[in-house]
């Protein structure tokens, strides 16, 4: 089968385009090196070459892996064909410790350089967490200053291509740009038909920062997410008369937002059937019967990290 052909986007402060869809590699419980780098090089086969890992995933070595394997077997030509992102992990997000934080993540990943690296979490860790939820006391506010110059330091040495923010409110935008030498590339959200965040994408538009939307199916599966995305009757309804999956109309509708998408599998079939989101559209008629969905927030950093009074209010915010 032919690798489908997925569109770029130009990014601000990067020296790189970016593919509009990635696929992502977290994974709750997280799934065997074998079948994960299976996955990446099926993925390949299908057309992605934009990768999504962080340090926490635990995933960048087995992305690594596969991509030295994708090379070895001429899946790909060159390593500047891949697209890969990866994220600083909260433990790490102090000023002296970025750099080393993404070398560590390049020695994972085997890799010279990132094409972006992003601020995972608007908030840090008081010490090193193995497990989560978090303790009360370990979650601290963010020194957004001394952080952000760890990252622009990141991209002055070519560590990363671009650098950018991930689950950032406006405000935490506005506060990092005040400041901010080069600016970040794009905001990673969690983003879906039923999680919209409209007056948020239209800041960051303002602002120059593209938006990438993580779990736009609504993380169905996983023990923080559910499946009200793909149990929406109007998507169902939608995707029946135009004989798709409910799946590609949500991801078709993200991508008609101007945003950009990670979506996550390891089975074959629905790899390639979330890559097929190109060749046709949603009418006019169809988006404005989604834009008119209930909205329902689907993962929410208190399941994740605990009811912390920093994580409460960085949901709200969203």
């Amino acid at each position: 089968m032919t690798p489908m052909i997925v569109p770029e986007v130009t990014l601000s402060s990067c020296d790189t385009t970016m593919p509009v869809i990635g696929m992502g590699t977290s994974s709750y419980p997280k799934v065997d090196p074998e079948t994960a780098k299976a996955a990446i090089l099926e993925a390949i086969r299908a057309g992605y070459r934009h990768f999504d890992t962080a340090f926490v995933y635990g995933s960048e070595q087995d992305l690594g892996e596969a991509i030295a394997e994708a090379l070895r077997l001429g899946l790909v030509k060159s390593r500047s064909e891949l697209f890969i992102t990866t994220k600083l992990f909260a433990s790490f997000a102090e000023r002296e410790l970025v750099v080393p934080a993404i070398n560590k993540s390049l020695r994972n990943l085997q890799l010279e350089y990132v094409d972006m690296y992003l601020i995972h979490w608007p908030f840090k860790f008081g010490k090193v967490v193995s497990s989560m939820p978090v303790e009360k006391g370990v979650l601290l506010p963010l020194d957004i200053k001394s952080v952000w110059e760890g990252m622009e330091e990141c991209k002055r040495l070519g560590l990363a291509r671009g650098i950018g923010v991930s689950n950032f409110t406006s405000e935490m935008i506005e506060d990092l740009l005040s400041i901010a030498k080069i600016p970040p590339a794009l905001n990673q959200l969690e983003m879906n038909p039923l999680w919209q965040l409209k007056k948020l994408r239209e800041f960051c538009k303002a602002k120059g920062i593209h938006v990438t939307a993580y779990s736009p199916l609504g993380s169905s599966g996983t023990k923080f997410g559910g499946n009200k995305v793909l149990g929406s009757k109007v998507l169902q309804d939608i995707a029946e008369s135009k004989g798709k999956t409910t799946a590609q109309i949500a991801l078709r509708w993200v991508y008609q937002q101007g945003v950009s998408l990670v979506t996550k599998s390891v089975n074959k079939e629905r790899m390639n059937q979330n890559i097929d989101i190109f060749g046709w559209s949603l009418t006019e008629e169809e988006l404005d019967e989604i834009s008119r969905l209930p909205q329902h927030k689907t993962i929410t950093f208190a399941s994740i990290m605990g009811p912390h009074d920093v994580v409460l209010q960085i949901d709200a915010g969203l």
